[in-house]
């Protein structure tokens, strides 16, 4: 055979062997995942073509993707351009609203907590509220980040709201004037004592944090440290990770298990802002993520005595992962104490276990828990 035959036959036998090969990987892949693929795109060029009434293209991904991840777990969601600006204001530290944690309770926009001295509990509003309307206009079938929206405005603006109360009949009527809202309060709560009282893990936490335990440490020389976290939902991981820095000298404080990454723990450095003065740490059944890694850790470091109920036990982290349009809130990993213990299996028990009672108000309540902390400040010499 001539030269060129031969590089010929040679050529043929390759460009064969990789069309088979082709072939064989391209079954495999349209036999196997594309199929799911594949049922998505003729689903919607079926919604498109048969629906009675048109569908906007995009309003149709959008709605793939968000009934994919609500199947998911009650913490993963599909976020809108406008759910994502709620996000990043609430993560910012800085914004205008009247002063509540809110959360959807059996299809309701629910008060969790109204913040200490906020806007919403000068007036009246307390945890339970059912919020039915804000400026005239129903919050049925809107979505929580729809809720909050509505909620929030610049500071000094007026909202009015229509709220449902259990123990009440008729609906409240409740007009607020909006004011610039911080996630850390702080006074002195006893002789030598103080307080401080975190809302929820944000970007300024740590330097608010700060200025209110100097403030603090300018009115008096400080024996003891009440930390508040109850009703606090959480926030971002790596705030958590500074609020428990700021108390703690070394070791580990939190360990994050997913499946992408391996184990990855985040160490505490050398410093401690209140000097290594008692702390005792207030927790119950709406302290969840964030709030739970600082409790967990100060606990597990024996850095702090833990009073209060049981917290919430959400122990996952999300992740925003962005998309060409919004973006996914995507559960990627759990929370892991010092000790070892996921924050998932059932939260963190406090150390001195206070529970209301039943006839019991809300202040009385406070002024026993509150005298409990003070009590066992006094048990290694504070106050």
């Amino acid at each position: 055979m001539r030269p060129v035959t031969i590089i010929g036959i040679v050529v043929s036998m390759l460009g064969g062997v990789s069309l088979g090969v082709a072939a064989f990987w391209s079954a495999i892949y349209y036999g196997g995942e594309a199929r799911h693929e594949r049922l998505l795109v003729s689903a919607a060029r079926e919604i498109q073509g048969s629906y009675i009434a048109k569908v906007d293209p995009d309003d149709l991904v959008d709605n793939a993707i968000r009934g994919m991840v609500e199947g998911l777990d009650g913490h993963s969601a599909f976020l809108d351009d406008d759910a994502l600006i709620v996000l990043e204001e609430a993560t910012s530290g800085r914004f205008g609203g009247i002063g509540v944690d809110v959360a959807m309770v059996d299809g309701h926009v629910t008060v969790i907590s109204p913040m200490a001295g906020g806007p919403a509990e000068r007036v009246g509003i307390a945890a339970g509220d059912r919020v039915v309307e804000v400026d005239h206009e129903p919050l049925a079938g809107r979505t929580l980040s729809e809720a909050v929206n509505v909620l929030r405005g610049e500071p000094g603006t007026p909202v009015h709201l229509r709220i449902r109360r259990h123990s009440i009949t008729e609906p409240l009527d409740f007009d607020i004037t909006r004011e610039s809202i911080a996630s850390v309060v702080a006074h002195m709560l006893a002789p030598g004592v103080g307080y401080v009282r975190i809302y929820q893990f944000d970007r300024p936490t740590r330097s608010d944090l700060e200025a209110a335990v100097e403030d603090l440490q300018r009115q008096a020389s400080l024996s003891g440290l009440i930390l508040d976290l109850r009703g606090n939902p959480g926030g971002l991981l790596e705030v958590a990770v500074e609020v428990a820095d700021a108390f703690l000298t070394e070791g580990v404080i939190v360990t994050i298990d997913g499946r992408r990454e391996a184990q990855r723990s985040f160490h505490a450095a050398d410093d401690d802002i209140v000097a290594g003065v008692p702390i005792a740490v207030l927790i119950d059944g709406l302290s969840a993520s964030a709030s739970e890694v600082v409790a967990g850790a100060l606990q597990d470091r024996e850095r702090a005595v833990v009073i209060g109920s049981r917290s919430f036990g959400k122990g996952s982290v999300q992740s925003v992962i962005r998309l060409g349009s919004g973006a996914l809130k995507l559960t990627t990993a759990r929370y892991i104490t010092p000790s070892g213990h996921t924050i998932q299996d059932g939260g963190v028990t406090p150390d001195v276990r206070v529970l209301p009672e039943t006839s019991e108000s809300r202040q009385a309540f406070d002024q026993r828990l509150f005298d409990t902390a003070l009590a066992e400040l006094r048990k290694t010499g504070a106050g």
